[in-house]
């Protein structure tokens, strides 16, 4: 196939994963849709690794060297709002994430290789279910993927629809913060609004609680260290006239530090122990290690760097960008090998208007589709040599 017949089949297969999406771990139809696609172009495909992911392998050469490329292919439980052609057809259903492209440009990846196996060596094409609630990663690793696959490197991607079309960006160091989730339970005694005295308002206590955690990151963390509190929700059993006697605060926190993961989660036990105590409030916290933070290798940077720049130039390429202060699941495979995440920009010239990623009106740009396959492809040939 040529470069352009690539182009054009890929985003149609973009275009078919972003009306089926499916949620987390659920990602039956779309995986069954990848395998076909890959043994139909001669790979071998193993199915179910962490219960839908799939893998599949090119070799090339006699070189035993094996090297991952990683896509995310979950959905988010979102009503997508965009009048489009291939608009999901599954209700509170939608790629609002971009993970379609990223499925699709890896099997670009795939495309490019087997035309031009210019590469002494095995590539690897991992499609990873469940990267959404950070739980995908873990369930390949813990159903023997280093064990079937002994990759000695890993490389991820994501699109950026606020960078312009093309531009290619790395983190040379930590790319992403951790996550940790928290629910804080506050058990009181609820009562009639008109007669507070007879109650231990759990409602008041958690108003107390929110306001004291936003001094962890303003007065327990040094200055030069990141890290965020959110309190994102309030559940309560109270009415308009009824005080409530359970309430449960839920929010999360990003470091990127597990020296601040750790005082973090310190102070805010120690918060929520005293402020319930002082108000004679029972109370419980669950406090969840989500994900970790997302460390890239120097080495695979630049061999990000070398492969982007040999393709389109230095003028496209930037290595020096901050982290983001989102998370990434990709950080799991880090932990076991070298790694490196890039992202692609694709917010096109002169555009007024460019949606977010997670909400209802995102679309991929698919004139960015092909650019992280040639990537990926590139990295390929230049690392298995």
């Amino acid at each position: 196939m040529t470069k352009a017949e690539i182009q054009k089949k890929i985003t149609e297969i973009r275009h078919h994963i972003h009306m089926h999406p499916e949620l987390a771990l659920e990602e039956h139809e779309t995986s069954d849709y990848i395998a076909s696609i890959l043994e139909e172009l001669g790979l071998e495909v193993t199915r179910g690794i962490g219960g839908t992911g799939v893998v599949a392998t090119l070799t090339a050469g006699t070189g035993g060297k094996m090297i991952g490329l990683r896509a995310d292919m979950d959905a988010l439980p979102i009503a997508e709002q965009n009048d489009l052609p291939y608009k999901s057809v599954y209700p509170g259903k939608m790629h609002g994430c971009g993970h379609d492209s990223h499925v699709a440009s890896l099997i670009g990846a795939a495309m490019l290789l087997k035309e031009d196996p210019s590469f002494n060596g095995t590539a690897v094409f991992i499609f990873q279910p469940g990267e959404e609630p950070g739980v995908g990663a873990k369930a390949m690793i813990e159903d023997g993927f280093f064990e079937k696959f002994p990759i000695s490197e890993i490389y991820g991607q994501h699109n950026n629809p606020l960078e312009p079309l093309g531009k290619i960006t790395v983190c040379p160091s930590v790319a992403a913060s951790s996550e940790d989730d928290f629910w804080i339970t506050i058990h009181g005694l609820g009562g009639h609004a008109s007669a507070p005295q007879n109650t231990r308002d759990p409602l008041v206590t958690a108003a107390e609680i929110v306001m004291q955690l936003q001094t962890i990151v303003s007065r327990n963390l040094n200055p030069l260290s990141a890290g965020t509190v959110s309190c994102c929700d309030i559940q309560t059993d109270g009415a308009m006239n009824a005080i409530p006697s359970t309430v449960t605060i839920l929010g999360d926190c990003r470091s990127y530090d597990p020296a601040v993961q750790e005082t973090i989660e310190k102070r805010m036990r120690e918060i929520v122990r005293h402020v319930c105590e002082m108000n004679g409030c029972g109370w419980e916290l669950r406090y969840d290690h989500v994900f970790i933070p997302m460390v890239n290798d120097p080495a695979c940077v630049q061999a990000v760097v070398d492969a982007a720049t040999s393709l389109y130039g230095a003028g496209r390429v930037d290595a020096a960008v901050p982290p983001a202060s989102g998370s990434e699941d990709f950080a799991w495979f880090q932990r076991r090998v070298p790694g490196a995440y890039f992202r692609v920009g694709t917010r096109p010239e002169g555009s007024t208007q460019v949606y977010p990623q997670h909400n209802a009106c995102y679309n991929f740009n698919d004139d960015a589709i092909l650019i992280a396959s040639e990537v990926f492809a590139a990295i390929i040939r230049n690392r298995l040599k």
